[in-house]
């Protein structure tokens, strides 16, 4: 089995702006319609019926939802979702957040994962390795990609906020360019990983901060929000 791995720009859609073009997120405000059109594309370009894509209403928290088939509507509360159901894309929205998308090619088994700051520090992303594994997956078969996100040197924070998420997610301290305390979700994650076992990570360096292709929250409040999606192919 093939693990296939998508992640979306801002670049393509019919939004316009804050939200221009591509925007995917339809809890930020933009016209339905065309989050609608900008799904449907979406769904067109990986070669999907729109109902093969699973959405989650993202918390922020560690839920963590199995699912065998397309659903109706968005996933209620959940940061995390898994399959083994072929051909079933598995969709996380970010805007700085680390999207997070897992596969077992031997088990066929995938995960699209929503790690922001609480997420991660809570524990999804081990909550998420769990419930792959009880489908089949073996963690030292699982392959990772940490998708794009704010940098370690553009997401200043608190030093008490810093320090309590290292606590949590050894790894994800940082500092920003000027020496202000921060934080690096993806160094932390990618710690993470490591640590359960996952021998491939791949990390997509660009930060949505910097990236102007990208959209970030933190540089533009209220804009739209990006797509990784995760599926099997026979």
């Amino acid at each position: 089995m093939r693990i296939r791995r998508v992640v979306t720009t801002r670049e393509g859609g019919v939004s316009q702006g804050p939200f221009d073009s591509f925007n995917l997120g339809d809890h930020v405000g933009d016209d339905p319609a065309a989050v609608a059109a900008n799904r449907r594309r979406l769904a067109d370009g990986i070669g999907l019926e729109p109902e093969r894509l699973v959405w989650m209403e993202q918390v922020h928290g560690r839920t963590v939802g199995v699912v065998d088939g397309p659903v109706d509507g968005p996933l209620e509360a959940t940061d995390a979702v898994v399959t083994r159901a072929e051909r079933l894309a598995l969709v996380v929205l970010t805007a700085d957040c680390v999207p997070v998308l897992l596969g077992d090619p031997e088990a066929g088994v995938v995960a699209a994962v929503h790690a922001g700051r609480v997420g991660a520090r809570v524990g999804v992303l081990p909550a998420t390795l769990d419930r792959m594994a009880e489908l089949g997956a073996r963690t030292d078969r699982v392959e990772a990609l940490l998708g794009p996100a704010v940098c370690g040197q553009c997401y200043e924070v608190p030093a008490a906020m810093r320090d309590d998420v290292e606590r949590h997610l050894p790894g994800s301290a940082s500092k920003t360019r000027s020496g202000k305390p921060a934080l690096d979700l993806r160094a932390g994650l990618w710690q993470q990983l490591a640590d359960a076992g996952v021998g491939k990570v791949g990390v997509d360096p660009r930060c949505t901060v910097e990236e102007k292709s990208l959209f970030s929250h933190r540089r533009d409040p209220g804009t739209g929000r990006l797509a990784g999606v995760v599926w099997v192919e026979p």
